[in-house]
C-alpha cells in the first residue's frame, strides 16, 4: 500500500480525526495532504549527539497535532506559517542537508506528514541519501505511525511531556498522554535497538527521550523520569531541559508565567542521578530566551 493512502482515513496521531486529507479535509493539526515547512537548515542547539561541529539538517513542518500554550514555535505550529512543498521537493531537501555537511536529517514535528515523509525519504534513498534519519516528536503519535515508520527511522527523539493528564489537558488539549507516549517509546526501543554512536560521538542509532521541565511542575517532572527510567532503563537517554521560556499563550496562565526556577531544575537532575540514570544529558544555564528560537523565515525551503 502507498503510504499517502493513510491520509484517506486519518488516524496519524491518537486525536483520530478520521478526516479524509486527500479531499483537503482538515482535522485537529490543520494539515491537509499538502506538506507544508518553515525552515530547513543546519542546526546546531539540539544535543551534542545531534548537532555535533556540523550540525543537525533540521526540517521544521508547519501545524502541530498539540497546542501546547507556551510553544516557542507557536508561529508554525499554530499560526501556520510555512511554505507547501510536494513530496519531490522534500526528497531534495533531504540531499541538500547531506551535501551541506549535516550529521543527521532531522525531521521536526513530524507526526502529521509521516506519509509524505516516507515517500520522500524513498526517493531521496535511491537518490544517495545515506544520513542517518531524527524522528524529533511531540510524543502524541499513534502506535500504527510508529510502526509504519519501522526501516525509516534511525534516531527516535521524542518528547514525554507531562506524567499526570491533567496537565497535558491544560496546556497542551491532550488526552492519554501518558498511556499513549509509554506504549510508543517502547515501540522505538524495539525497532532502533540501544543507542550506537560513530567515532566522533554523534549518534547513529538509538532514542533520546526529552523532557522539557515546566515552572512549578518538579513533583510531576519527577515521576515523568521515574516513568521513563522504571520502564526502560538503560536502553534510552534522558534529554532533561531547562530551556522553557514563557511564550504563545503562557501570559494566561499565571503559573507558568515565568522562568523556571533553576534550583527546581538542579534538583531534578540530583533525583535522576539518585535514581540511578546514567545516560543523559542536561543543559546550562542560559537557554531559557527567545535567541535560541530559529528564523522561521523558509529558509531552505
Amino acid at each position: 500500500m502507498n503510504s499517502i493512502d493513510m491520509l484517506k482515513n486519518c488516524s496519524l496521531c491518537i486525536r483520530n480525526c478520521k478526516v479524509n486529507r486527500l479531499e483537503n479535509k482538515l482535522g485537529f493539526c490543520m494539515s491537509s495532504k499538502d506538506i507544508k515547512v518553515a525552515r530547513a537548515e543546519l542546526h546546531f542547539w539540539e544535543e551534542p549527539c545531534i548537532s555535533g561541529d556540523h550540525g543537525s539538517g533540521t526540517v521544521f513542518f508547519s501545524n502541530c497535532n498539540l497546542r501546547c500554550v507556551f510553544c516557542q514555535n507557536y508561529n508554525i505550529s499554530q499560526e501556520g506559517s510555512g511554505k507547501h512543498i510536494s513530496i519531490e521537493r522534500l526528497s531534495d531537501i533531504f540531499l541538500e542537508l547531506q551535501a551541506k555537511g549535516a550529521n543527521n536529517i532531522n525531521l521536526v514535528t513530524p507526526t502529521h506528514y509521516v506519509p509524505q515523509i516516507i515517500e520522500a525519504l524513498k526517493i531521496s534513498k535511491t537518490k544517495g541519501l545515506k544520513l542517518p534519519i531524527v524522528y524529533n516528536t511531540n510524543g502524541y503519535d499513534s502506535l500504527d505511525t510508529i510502526k509504519a515508520l519501522k526501516g525509516y527511522i534511525d534516531i527516535y527523539l521524542p518528547d514525554f511531556k507531562y506524567f499526570d493528564d491533567k496537565y497535558a489537558i491544560k496546556y497542551s488539549k491532550a488526552y492519554s498522554y501518558k498511556e499513549n507516549i509509554l506504549k510508543i517509546i517502547d515501540e522505538m526501543i524495539t525497532q532502533v535497538g540501544n543507542a550506537k554512536f560513530n567515532e566522533n560521538g554523534i549518534i547513529q542509532k538509538g532514542v533520546i527521550v526529552r523532557h522539557l521541565m515546566l515552572p512549578g511542575l518538579l513533583f510531576d517532572s519527577k515521576k515523568v523520569i521515574d516513568s521513563i527510567y522504571n520502564n526502560f532503563g538503560d536502553k534510552l537517554y534522558i534529554s532533561i531541559m531547562n530551556q522553557y521560556t514563557p511564550l504563545n499563550k503562557a501570559s494566561e496562565y499565571k503559573e507558568i508565567n515565568k522562568p523556571l526556577n533553576p534550583k527546581h531544575y538542579d534538583s531534578l537532575i540530583d533525583y535522576a542521578l539518585n535514581l540511578g540514570v546514567k545516560n543523559g544529558f542536561i543543559q546550562e544555564e542560559g537557554t531559557d530566551t527567545k535567541a535560541y528560537v530559529p528564523d522561521f523565515n523558509n529558509q531552505g525551503v
